[in-house]
């Protein structure tokens, strides 16, 4: 099954929404944008008390609709703020309440729904009755056909996904029925229905697992045609957010956001109110006015061929940004492979923009294919899966084992070391307080490490800048005690530490604090102001 994400292109700003033809210099599509303009603006107007909006909605005749900023943004501003048209269960989900979306188990004591029998986290779920959750309408028709029916103990996992995976679907199809106002505003997003049509898999995989399911098994051939579900999927795939916080797990749209540009070094960062799924949107850094509003839908911790590959599998097209252009990543060098020739060099693409390009060592003649590349990235983060989320020794062992298969900054070794960076200190047998000095290094260099790519890729007020930031005070901290207990320091050098440790804790507290209330970020923040506190700075 594809992935859902978004998507970008070369300086000028690519939008998930926009790959169409050009246009005619006046079009229908420019009418509609002027309407959706109005829109937004008056929404704005409303929710922010007579406040116009930071941003405009542009049009590109080739690229379609995107934001742009009305005035230079400083970092840290929130742009939207806005509640979700449309939320259910993520696509390839493992079981999860249909109210609040937190898991659940298919075990024969799992509460379930009195009418529907689908699996809820208790009769008091705060999303029973909800537009959020699970609705009296929503729970009338999964009554009658008697939907959860496969959702028993020893049900195939496959089908199970693919049953959560038309939730959302038939979610936003019975708004046409009972809402048809909130039904429109989702229709004017993007479904990319034809290129979707030329892409055999992933139609087949809508028409077979969505589209006749729901016509067939739900009975729903009456009320909704083949074309109407198959829009539903392509606006799902190519605009919905994946949010979450505290265990839930949701896919939602939202009414402006959608709109964003991407880019894999955007320019703003979201998340979203653990208790109403609100996303709420800000700048990360500041943003010229005329400048496009960008979020990315990649993962960072990833190189570029498998980040390209995502986004074309969920949203069909090949991003084409600055760093996905660059073979060196901006500098962090992400993708770089040791050369098993020379082992002097490392291996980089020679083309990152054509998936099927050579790679090459840049100290001897070794080439590879795209496709021996690709196999040995799969075959190593197989290996990473493999591993416990908490095993320490084993994501030690995997860095011992890939560190020279790999360049240093290689998105697999980041992704271990930024889980060692969360586990040491936390975890049963390596608490902060029992940490040695090797280990307390160890917390400390990952971090180190893991900051200066960080601070490339997603520089400023960013949540992963925040937490690393936060992780790091720590390990400097107790170091730089037991160094001067020890007496292997100077009060120079220590008061230097300090300094360096109360910037960490400002800084992250000054990042994690924006996040909702209630999540574990914002805890976060909470007590990197605490421990600022504990030590006499205001």
């Amino acid at each position: 099954m594809p992935n859902k994400k978004n998507k970008n292109k070369k300086k000028q700003h690519h939008h998930h929404n926009n790959h169409s033809a050009p246009k005619p210099a006046h079009s229908e599509t420019e009418d509609h944008h002027d309407v959706l303009e109005e829109k937004l603006q008056n929404l704005h107007i409303e929710e922010n008390g007579g406040a116009a909006k930071p941003y405009r909605v542009e049009i590109s005749q080739i690229y379609g609709r995107y934001l742009v900023a009305n005035r230079n943004l400083r970092p840290g501003e929130i742009l939207i703020k806005e509640k979700a048209l449309a939320i259910g269960p993520c696509v390839s989900a493992e079981p999860v309440c249909l109210g609040c979306y937190m898991p659940v188990t298919l075990k024969a004591t799992q509460y379930r729904c009195p009418s529907c029998r689908w699996p809820m986290c208790g009769a008091q779920c705060r999303g029973l009755g909800k537009d959020t959750g699970h609705t009296a309408v929503e729970c009338e028709l999964f009554t009658r056909e008697n939907t959860a029916a496969p959702l028993t103990p020893d049900a195939s996992p496959v089908k199970v996904k693919n049953l959560y995976e038309l939730v959302l679907v038939a979610r936003i199809l019975l708004q046409k029925e009972q809402n048809p106002e909130l039904y429109g505003r989702i229709m004017v997003m993007e479904s990319h229905l034809e290129m979707r049509q030329k892409n055999p898999e992933l139609w087949s995989h809508y028409e077979s697992n969505v589209v006749k399911y729901l016509r067939e098994n739900w009975h729903l051939a009456e009320r909704f045609t083949s074309a109407e579900i198959h829009t539903v999927c392509g606006i799902l795939d190519v605009n919905c957010f994946e949010i979450g916080q505290n265990l839930a797990k949701a896919r939602t749209l939202y009414p402006s956001a959608f709109l964003l540009a991407h880019d894999c070094c955007p320019n703003t960062s979201h998340t979203d109110d653990p208790e109403t799924f609100d996303i709420i949107l800000r700048t990360s850094r500041a943003v010229r006015k005329g400048e496009a509003i960008t979020l990315s839908y990649a993962y960072t911790l990833q190189g570029t061929l498998k980040r390209r590959d995502f986004m074309q599998a969920g949203k069909l097209f090949w991003c084409c940004c600055r760093r996905c252009s660059d073979p060196y990543e901006l500098g962090t060098d992400c993708s770089a492979i040791a050369c098993e020739k020379c082992r002097a060099g490392l291996v980089r693409s020679t083309n990152p923009l054509d998936q099927e390009a050579d790679w090459r060592c840049d100290k001897c003649p070794f080439v590879m294919k795209s496709e021996a590349v690709v196999k040995l990235l799969d075959k190593i983060n197989n290996d990473l899966d493999a591993i416990d989320a908490h095993d320490i020794p084993g994501l030690e062992n995997f860095l011992k084992r890939y560190s020279g298969l790999l360049g240093e900054n290689h998105y697999l070794l980041l992704s271990a070391k930024y889980s060692l960076c969360q586990l040491y200190g936390k975890i049963e047998g390596y608490l902060l307080p029992d940490l040695s000095l090797e280990d307390l290094q160890r917390k400390k260099s990952y971090c180190e490490h893991f900051l200066k790519v960080v601070d490339i890729l997603e520089p400023q007020l960013t949540r992963l800048r925040g937490l690393i930031m936060y992780e790091l005070h720590a390990p400097m901290l107790m170091l730089a005690q037991r160094s001067m207990m020890m007496q292997l320091t100077t009060a120079r050098d220590f008061n230097k530490t300090i300094k360096e440790v109360i910037h960490l804790l400002r800084e992250s507290a000054k990042i994690l604090k924006m996040e909702p209330a209630g999540s574990t970020e914002h805890q976060m923040g909470l007590a990197a102001e605490e421990a600022l506190q504990k030590m006499g700075v205001q």
